[in-house]
C-alpha cells in the first residue's frame, strides 16, 4: 500500500509541475488528491511548485488552508504574483506570510523586491531592507541586486550607490543594475562613468547605456554608442533596436534608419511586434510614410496590438493624411483592436491637421476619463478651426486644472488669430506654471512684439534673465550619408564651415540673379 501511495505521489507531483496548463486541471488533479486520501499524508501536494497567471488565485486560497505550508510553498506564490500586472498582491501575501509567524528564507526577498520596484513603492522597499539587515541577508548579492534595482527605479540613487559600494563580491548584475539606475535617474555622466568602469559588459550593459541617452535626449550619443557597440560589443537584441530606432526617429535620419533596419536583417533579428512598431514609428517621423505603411501591411492583422496600429495611425496624422488615418482607424474596429488613449491622442491630430471639429468631438466624448493631452489636442482643433473663443471656454470648463501643454494650445491659437488680448492672459499664466521654461517667456514677448510693446517686450526678457532662465538656441538637423550634422545660427563650429559658407553665398548670388531676372521680364 505504502508503495502504491508513493507511486501515486510521485504520478500527482508530475501532473501538477508539468501538465498543469489551466485552472480545470489544477483542480481536477486536486479532487484525485484529496479522494486517494494523500492530502491527509502530505497537503502540500495541493500547490504546484510552478504557478500560471490562472492559477494564482487559487493556489494562494490553498496556501491558506495548508496545515503547515513551508517557506517554499510562500516563496512560489510570491514569486508568480510579483510577475504578474498587478505585482502588490506578492508584496501582500508576505506581509500575510510574516503576520502568520513564517521566518522568510533569503531566496523570497529579490521577488518581493521586484515587487515594490514595479510598483515604484519605496516605503516597502525601505521596510525591506531593514528586515534585510534585521535576518543578515545584506551581503547577499540577489538581495543587494535587487535592492540597488528598486532604489534606483525610484529615483533614490544615492541609497543605490550605497548598496553598490558596501557590496564585497559585486558581479556583471550588480553593475548593470547601478548603470541601469543611474540612466532611469537621467545623471548620463554618472552612467558613463560606471560604464567605462566595467571589466565586463554584456548586452544589457550596451543596452542600458543606449536607452539612457535616448531617454535623456542624447540622441547623438546613443548611437555613437551603438556604433562603437558594433565594433567591439556583442550583437544587440530587440531592446537594443528599439532605443536606437527611436533615436534615429528622433534625429529624423533616415539613412540611418534603414542601416538599422538592414542590421536587423543581416543578423536575422526576428522582426517581432514591437520591431516592426519601431521601424513604422522611425520611417513616419523620417517622412517616409510610404516604407512605414509597406512595414505594417506586412504584419498580418490578426497579430497586430493597438500599439502598431497607433504608430500607423498617428504617422498618417503627422504627414497631414487625415482621411487615410481615420480609415485606418475604422479597419482597426473591425479587426478588434480596442483603441487606447493613445489611440484618441492620434485621431485628434489628425483631426486638428483636417480641420474636422465635428470628427474631433465625436472622437473626444469616447473617452471615459480625458487626460491634459487630450485637452490640449481639442484646443488645438478648435484653434486651428479659428474657434479660438470656444477654445478658451473649453478651457474654462475643464474639471481639472488646466496644465502647461493644454494652455500653450490656447496660446498659439490666439496668436495665430489675433486674439491678442487673450494671449497676453494665457502667456502670463503660462509662465507662473513653468517659470524656468525659457519658452514661455519667449511666447508672451512675441505677444508684445506683435503689438508693438516693446517696453514691455524688453521686461518680459529682463524677468527671463533675472531668473536666470536662458533661451537655449534653435538648431537645424541635416542627415548626409548616414552622418548627422547639426547647425545653430552664425555657426562656425563644423569642420567644413568654410565651404558651406562659400556654398550659402554662391545659392544666395544665384537666387538674386533669378529675382533680377524675373524683375526685368515682368517689367
Amino acid at each position: 500500500m505504502l508503495w502504491k501511495n508513493t507511486n501515486l505521489k510521485q504520478t500527482l507531483v508530475t501532473l501538477l509541475d508539468r501538465y498543469c496548463k489551466s485552472l480545470t486541471n489544477l483542480k481536477q488533479i486536486h479532487a484525485l488528491v484529496i479522494t486517494s486520501g494523500l492530502s491527509q499524508e502530505d497537503d502540500s501536494l495541493l500547490l504546484p511548485s510552478k504557478l500560471t497567471n490562472n492559477n494564482i488565485d487559487y493556489s494562494y486560497k490553498v496556501l491558506l488552508q495548508l496545515t503547515n505550508p513551508t517557506p517554499f510553498n510562500w516563496h512560489t506564490v510570491v514569486m508568480a504574483y510579483s510577475k504578474t500586472k498587478n505585482p502588490n498582491k506578492a508584496i501582500s501575501v508576505f506581509v500575510k506570510m510574516l503576520s502568520l509567524g513564517v521566518s522568510p528564507d533569503y531566496l523570497i526577498y529579490p521577488f518581493v523586491l521586484k515587487a515594490s520596484a514595479s510598483c515604484l513603492n519605496i516605503k516597502h522597499g525601505v521596510m525591506l531592507h531593514c528586515h534585510i539587515l534585521r535576518t543578515g541577508y545584506e551581503s547577499d548579492r540577489f538581495i543587494a541586486n535587487s535592492l540597488i534595482h528598486i532604489y534606483a527605479s525610484c529615483s533614490d540613487i544615492r541609497s543605490a550607490r550605497q548598496v553598490f559600494d558596501i557590496l564585497p563580491m559585486k558581479n556583471l548584475v550588480s553593475w548593470n543594475s547601478m548603470l541601469d539606475g543611474y540612466a532611469k535617474c537621467g545623471d548620463m555622466n554618472m552612467a558613463r562613468q560606471v560604464f567605462d568602469s566595467m571589466l565586463e559588459r554584456d548586452v544589457v550593459t550596451w543596452s542600458s547605456l543606449i536607452d539612457g541617452y535616448v531617454k535623456s535626449g542624447g540622441y547623438g550619443e546613443a548611437m555613437g554608442v551603438f556604433r562603437k557597440m558594433r565594433k567591439v560589443g556583442p550583437k544587440a537584441n530587440e531592446v537594443t533596436m528599439v532605443s536606437v530606432l527611436c533615436a534615429c526617429a528622433h534625429l529624423g535620419a533616415l539613412d540611418q534608419g534603414r542601416a538599422m533596419h538592414n542590421y536587423m536583417i543581416d543578423n536575422e533579428l526576428p522582426l517581432t511586434l514591437v520591431l516592426r512598431t519601431s521601424l513604422i514609428d522611425m520611417y513616419a517621423k523620417c517622412g517616409a510614410i510610404n516604407d512605414a505603411l509597406t512595414m505594417f501591411r506586412g504584419v498580418l492583422k490578426e497579430k497586430t496590438d493597438v500599439l502598431i496600429w497607433n504608430a500607423i495611425i498617428g504617422g498618417l496624422a503627422t504627414h497631414g493624411l487625415v482621411r487615410e488615418s481615420l480609415d485606418l482607424f475604422m479597419e482597426m474596429q473591425v479587426v478588434g483592436i480596442v483603441p487606447d488613449e493613445i489611440t484618441y491622442l492620434c485621431l485628434l491630430s489628425a483631426c486638428a491637421h483636417g480641420g474636422l471639429v465635428k470628427e474631433a468631438w465625436d472622437f473626444f466624448n469616447r473617452l471615459r476619463k480625458p487626460k491634459h493631452e487630450h485637452y490640449a489636442c481639442m484646443v488645438d482643433v478648435l484653434a486651428r478651426a479659428g474657434q479660438v473663443t470656444k477654445a478658451y471656454q473649453f478651457v474654462c470648463e475643464m474639471p481639472m486644472a488646466p496644465n502647461a501643454s493644454v494652455l500653450g494650445a490656447l496660446l498659439s491659437g490666439c496668436m495665430n488669430h489675433g486674439k491678442l488680448d487673450l494671449a497676453e492672459i494665457v502667456g502670463r499664466k503660462l509662465i507662473d506654471l513653468e517659470p524656468d521654461h525659457d519658452g514661455r517667456y519667449v511666447g508672451l514677448s512675441n505677444v508684445y512684439a506683435i503689438e508693438k510693446r516693446w517696453e514691455d517686450a524688453r521686461s518680459t526678457r529682463e524677468a527671463m534673465e533675472k531668473r536666470g532662465v536662458k533661451k537655449s538656441p534653435g538648431f537645424s538637423v541635416v542627415e548626409m550619408s548616414g552622418a548627422v550634422h547639426r547647425f545653430i545660427a552664425h555657426d562656425k563650429s563644423h569642420s567644413n564651415s568654410e565651404q558651406i559658407y562659400m556654398m550659402l553665398k554662391f545659392l544666395v548670388s544665384q537666387m538674386k540673379l533669378d529675382f533680377d531676372d524675373e524683375f526685368v521680364f515682368y517689367s
